[in-house]
């Protein structure tokens, strides 16, 4: 079976790992060359999309941010999967919200900006402090303001027309103004659909963000109305979506409640975890559901803890002293808070996995990974 993936980075790389064994065959669509490369070895495999879309029995995605036009084509195929209007809705902030909100899901209360209007009316109908996020450019902590404030009002509008001034022309740019939640955690569930409407789910995953960008996912068994609540919530926005594939969202934890905070149409960084700690990993799930397999099972075998590696080329080798830890390399080139790879670690049971991921912070330089040893620190405290 023949599969395109949009888009040529380590998402589609990993997809192409998970389902060799399955005699799946995956190349990418390279959208910045045009070109349908090896997503192992980025070598130009064949000419453009149109040769890509003859080649493939179903066309999937790695990332949202995908023009419309080539989603129109591949639509048009008849191949794609998720649809185009899902992977619209992943890329676009004021979508999601209205699918939120048609969905009847709760998440942070929130104003639609697109001018100086806009703006004022948003300062006036929700209280500081707030967190506006570009609704179409943002990700991993980029395009995105914090408003204390009214003193800082001004300078961030000023600094948010610039950005929209700078944008595409020809494209209706806004932000979405959030009411900042006042969260005790932030958990994500990964799931996935089938074409015949059946659902499964991961654990809930327990995460750490530094600079907005996801450092530490944790895996272990959680609180089954908390599970039951995630899973309620990813079965309302698979079904309206009609969706095939993996779908992850992540929440804001606030007492016994989950408001969502986004959704990524997609294999998800938070779900990597899953390459060691279940018997079917999201990306061999997420083909699964895409080539019409049966889905693999999404319990948790292991508690397990993924640690993203940014802008670092190397770690010590020491790394891989510590049991049940494995490494994960993307093949890229190095650049300041760039996601190069991940690692992932195992422990039989919460109490050994972070004695494990305690060793592994000291093993790794505190200069690249210094907020994971307080971390780990107080998450070992809570186990206790």
């Amino acid at each position: 079976m023949n599969v395109l993936v949009l888009g040529a980075g380590q998402l589609a790389r990993m997809m192409a790992l998970a389902v060799k064994p399955l005699n799946i065959n995956i190349r990418a669509f390279d959208v910045g060359s045009g070109n349908v490369v090896d997503p192992l070895t980025t070598g130009v495999i064949f000419g453009n999309l149109s040769q890509g879309i003859e080649f493939s029995d179903f066309i999937t995605a790695e990332f949202e941010h995908i023009d419309h036009q080539t989603l129109a084509v591949c639509q048009a195929s008849g191949k794609l999967r998720p649809n185009s209007q899902a992977i619209k809705v992943g890329g676009d902030r004021r979508l999601e919200k209205d699918l939120l909100i048609k969905c009847k899901v709760a998440n942070a209360q929130h104003e639609i900006i697109e001018t100086k209007a806009d703006f004022d009316q948003a300062l006036k109908t929700l209280s500081f402090p707030l967190i506006l996020k570009s609704a179409l450019a943002g990700y991993d902590g980029k395009g995105q303001w914090r408003l204390k404030n009214q003193a800082q009002a001004e300078a961030t509008w000023l600094d948010i027309k610039a950005f929209f001034d700078g944008g595409e022309q020809g494209v209706k740019h806004a932000v979405v103004a959030e009411q900042m939640v006042p969260f005790d955690r932030e958990v994500s569930l990964v799931g996935v659909r089938d074409s015949k409407g059946n659902t499964k789910v991961y654990p809930l995953t327990q995460n750490h963000h530094s600079n907005g960008v996801l450092s530490v996912s944790i895996a272990h068994h959680i609180d089954k109305a908390l599970q039951a609540q995630a899973q309620k919530v990813f079965d309302s926005i698979a079904q309206e979506l009609n969706y095939i594939g993996v779908l992850a969202i992540e929440f804001f934890q606030v007492g016994e409640q989950l408001l969502v905070n986004e959704i990524a149409p997609r294999v998800h960084n938070s779900g990597h975890w899953t390459q060691q700690g279940a018997d079917t990993c999201q990306f061999e799930n997420h083909l699964r559901a895409v080539c019409n397999l049966p889905l693999g099972s999404t319990e948790l075998i292991r508690p397990t803890a993924m640690i993203n590696i940014l802008g670092e080329d190397n770690v010590p080798n020491e790394v891989l002293s510590v049991a049940s830890t494995r490494l994960h390399w993307y093949g890229k080139s190095k650049r300041a808070g760039r996601k190069m790879g991940h690692i992932n670690v195992s422990g039989n049971s919460e109490k050994q996995l972070a004695s494990r991921l305690m060793d592994l912070a000291e093993i790794l330089p505190e200069a690249a990974f210094d907020e994971l040893k307080p971390y780990i620190t107080a998450y070992q405290s809570k186990l206790i």
